[in-house]
């Protein structure tokens, strides 16, 4: 099965990226994938990663300051031991099993998961894209 990149994030050169086995998911399938942690030059404190699944409808109303709406679906925190010491590669894999709330109207709203990555002290990092289902 041909793996489905999903996004990419540099933090100074450490670089986090999220893969899944199939970004267009059938209704009863399960949405597999692997974080791959990359080591940069220096050791790097992760506190930990989210994975976020989220509904973004896009909705213009001229009494409302914003065009679209973010509804959080399922939030997945994976705890990391230790630093990510430079060159060091770790994959972590997860899995998410859908729901009824992953069923939604493909002309108002997609269906999106958000990887964010948490540093202490510092800005968290994060990118996302868009999944199918159903």
């Amino acid at each position: 099965m041909l793996k489905s990149f999903l996004s990419k994030i540099g933090i100074g050169s450490l670089q986090v990226d999220t893969v899944v086995d199939n970004q267009v998911l059938e209704e009863g399938e399960i949405l597999n994938g692997t974080i791959y942690i990359d080591g940069g030059e220096a050791d790097q404190m992760i506190d930990h990663i989210t994975l976020e699944v989220f509904v973004r409808t896009h909705n213009y109303s001229p009494d409302s300051d914003f065009d679209t709406i973010d509804k959080p679906i399922t939030r997945q925190s994976i705890e990391l031991v230790g630093d990510v010491r430079s060159k060091e590669t770790r994959m972590i894999p997860f899995e998410i099993v859908p729901d009824e709330r992953w069923q939604i109207d493909p002309e108002k709203s997609s269906l999106m998961l958000k990887t964010t990555v948490h540093i202490p002290g510092g800005a968290d990092a994060y990118d996302e894209d868009q999944i199918q289902y159903g």
